[in-house]
């Protein structure tokens, strides 16, 4: 394969790592392939002007193309970047409170402070219906049990995000809210019928898609009903039939972390990446932080696309919506039609955040 191709299948990957600045592995691998984005978690935060930093050296990963900075800020307990910005309440609060205005104004203020760090792209928001109360992986993740109200508040969340100039990523694909496993530990599996998901788990999720969400996540659970041998995110059923078919979504399809170990128990970081890709997923996230396992997975998609696993016209299809994204809120153009960035020193300890986080919390 030639230098260029495999740089771009570089541009598929989102790569998590340890620690606080951009490790030296990663900027060999990235000097070979590029790299699509980065995913920060808890272990590359110290304090916010740290992070604007760190994020200035993911953007000179690729030299090809913008680099995604990513980070999963939903608020409550998955909130990677904490005080002294703003601390969030769970989304269930937006549920009880039942007021899209206050959705909005999370959403703005949350994609300010992330705007304000050099973070350009949120893992967020969870779209899934928490329909089984004792759901490990996603509980008060979840802003409710009510699908309806699911989705209004989904949709209020995903316009205020993208006004603001962050994308949103509803998640998780084919919805995870029936689960009695946590994927992150083994593979759940989700028994119920296509007429279920059609008028519980895909209602928010159409929902978004007709609102203009950006991307949408996958997410490591088995549907039998579906597919009875695939999990979703490499199940080309369920993202190229379902997902892309069915409900009509033209963006991009990401997937949930594979180094979870509802996939990595199962299969190596290779198979599994060239698995997503062929059953069409556009970018795979890798955030487990060891970048040899990255570097599996992109040499498994490479080996893909060269005996004809991944076809030609698949990776192509799937970097012109990386481009087309990119262009809409990484271009020089797209930053002067934006918002103006704010600064750290307006975000941190700002009052108007503080008052939403304070109204969100009284329906703790």
């Amino acid at each position: 394969m030639s230098r260029e191709r495999r740089r771009e299948v570089g541009q598929l990957m989102f790569a998590g790592f340890r620690g606080h600045t951009i490790p030296v592995e990663l900027r060999s691998l990235a000097r070979e392939f590029d790299l699509g984005g980065v995913v920060l978690f808890a272990r590359n935060v110290a304090e916010p002007a740290q992070v604007a930093d760190l994020a200035r050296e993911a953007r000179e990963l690729s030299t090809s193309s913008p680099v995604w900075v990513a980070i999963d800020q939903e608020g409550g307990r998955v909130q990677r970047v904490k005080a002294p910005l703003t601390v969030w309440p769970a989304p269930a609060t937006l549920g009880r409170a039942d007021d899209v205005q206050l959705t909005g104004r999370f959403a703005r203020a949350l994609g300010r402070e992330l705007r304000a760090m050099g973070i350009t792209f949120d893992f967020a928001p969870v779209l899934d219906v928490l329909t089984r109360k004792d759901n490990p992986a996603i509980g008060d993740r979840a802003i409710s049990d009510d699908v309806a109200r699911v989705a209004k508040h989904g949709v209020a969340f995903i316009e205020a995000l993208q006004r603001e100039g962050l994308p949103a990523c509803a998640k998780h694909f084919p919805g995870h809210g029936e689960a009695s496993v946590d994927s992150h530990e083994d593979l759940p599996v989700v028994d119920v019928s296509p007429d279920r998901l059609e008028h519980v788990e895909w209602v928010p999720f159409r929902a978004a898609i007709a609102a203009g969400v950006d991307a949408v996540m996958s997410c490591h659970l088995l549907v039998p009903s579906l597919d009875e041998q695939n999990p979703a995110t490499l199940s080309h059923d369920v993202i190229t039939g379902r997902l892309r078919g069915q409900l009509g979504f033209g963006g991009l399809v990401l997937t949930d972390d594979m180094d979870m170990k509802a996939i990595s128990l199962r299969m190596s970081p290779g198979e599994a990446a060239s698995r997503a890709v062929a059953a069409g997923c556009d970018g795979v996230l890798q955030c487990g932080g060891d970048v040899d396992r990255v570097a599996a997975a992109l040499e498994g998609m490479v080996r893909a696309v060269e005996d004809g696993s991944i076809k030609f016209t698949r990776l192509d299809d799937a970097l012109l919506r990386h481009r087309a994204l990119k262009a809409r809120y990484l271009s020089e153009e797209a930053r002067r039609r934006a918002p103006a960035a704010p600064t750290l020193r307006e975000v941190i300890g700002s009052a108007e955040h503080a008052l939403v986080a304070e109204q969100m919390r009284q329906f703790a």
